[in-house]
């Protein structure tokens, strides 16, 4: 790395969990790659900085990979960046870069003046072939591509092509000149945290409001949002991740300045093995002492790193497609350990705030995105009012 990076104290600015190339639920770009195009991505930082870098993931890659340039710029409107703002990104001082298969890099700083709330653009321009791309599926976010080396396009028209996934990219870390800040908070979980359903491009999530709420209240902390659609707590999958206990190291404990986890998971453990979706393998039949087991290991990893562990109740989900008497049974039972246990630092009762009072088996009507277990943006704030701000 150049001086310019290895002399700054980095914190967290954005973080994306890496996944396996796969279908996803939307069309994406993962499986087919790129070659000779242009990929701009859109994220929105919880941090504020003057120098920013960023991490690419190549983790799910078999074969190098070969970047031929990047760049880094606030964001205008849609695939424009604003006026004035373009830096180029290098590596180890280079304009490309190889990325060895499973590896991840990080870029050299970049002089960027960039406020919380604020978005940031990233372009990615693959002269040769990538082959499969390690990507985030649900990013909630537009992607677009563009045919050939447009790092230095002004008009967005040229990026005609989009996705709402994020491709490679892992993290921006900001800097601002002073010392490493140890106040991150990392929200961990599935597609409740990942914010499916919530408005695409409008960060609705409730990593978002928490944000949001945070800075609202006079004490702003980056919040990083490590959700996985369809992540289990106890399997890995093809589609949805690697299991919650594997990843908890590098998605949560491993992020700059951590200091506090809410962790949402164990639906789709409950679930899944309610019905039979290809899809939704593997779905063996877990107990909720298998889930207390599982939640404990991620309390053990948070405590000998010494980050504080929030745990979050399972919401309702009557009238989902895998909500049966057994499945409705193991819910009460786990959450019933999370409120009671004690072993969680803090509890986060997420089912109590979104239930609906005249059927608590249930998500509140105002608050159900439709599909009756996911949350819509107004259920998706009501999760981030729900967390004691001093337990963080």
């Amino acid at each position: 790395m150049n001086d310019n990076t290895t002399s700054l104290f980095w914190n967290a600015g954005w973080a994306a969990a890496i996944q396996r190339p796969s279908e996803g639920f939307h069309k994406n770009w993962a499986q087919e790659g790129f070659a000779d195009q242009t990929v701009r991505q859109i994220v929105r930082v919880t941090g504020s900085g003057t120098s920013a870098r960023i991490k690419l993931s190549h983790r799910y890659g078999t074969a190098p990979l070969e970047l031929a340039g990047a760049t880094i710029a606030l964001t205008d409107k849609g695939a424009a960046e604003r006026a004035g703002s373009v830096r180029p990104l290098t590596f180890g001082g280079a304009r490309s870069v190889r990325v060895p298969a499973g590896e991840e890099i990080y870029s050299d700083a970049a002089e960027v003046h960039v406020a919380p709330f604020e978005s940031l653009t990233v372009s990615l321009y693959f002269a040769r072939p990538t082959g499969p791309a390690s990507f985030h599926a649900q990013a909630y976010a537009t992607t677009y591509r563009a045919e050939g080396d447009q790092l230095a396009a002004a008009d967005p028209a040229v990026f005609g092509e989009t996705t709402v996934s994020w491709y490679y990219l892992a993290a921006v870390e900001l800097a601002d000149g002073g010392p490493a800040r140890d106040d991150t908070v990392v929200v961990f979980g599935d597609s409740l945290t990942d914010g499916f359903a919530s408005t695409i491009d409008d960060n609705r999530r409730y990593s978002d409001a928490l944000a949001e709420r945070l800075a609202d209240q006079g004490t702003p902390r980056p919040v990083l949002n490590q959700g996985i659609g369809g992540n289990l707590l106890l399997n890995d999958s093809a589609w949805y991740g690697d299991r919650a206990g594997d990843r908890f190291r590098r998605d949560v404990l491993d992020q700059p300045g951590v200091r506090s986890v809410v962790v949402l998971v164990g639906l789709n453990d409950i679930g899944f093995s309610e019905i039979e979706l290809p899809t939704y393998r593997p779905n063996p039949d877990q107990s909720p002492a298998e889930l207390i087991a599982g939640y404990r290991e991620l309390i053990r990893q948070a405590r000998a790193a010494g980050v504080r562990i929030t745990g979050a109740t399972i919401m309702p989900f009557k009238g989902a497609e895998y909500h049966t008497p057994t499945a409705e049974a193991k819910r009460r039972e786990v959450n019933a350990w999370i409120r009671t246990s004690g072993e969680f630092d803090a509890v986060a009762d997420f089912a109590t705030a979104l239930a609906d009072p005249s059927d608590p088996d249930a998500l509140l009507p105002a608050y159900d995105s439709g599909d009756h277990k996911h949350p819509n943006d107004e259920g998706y704030r009501a999760m981030a009012a729900a967390i004691d701000l001093t337990t963080l």
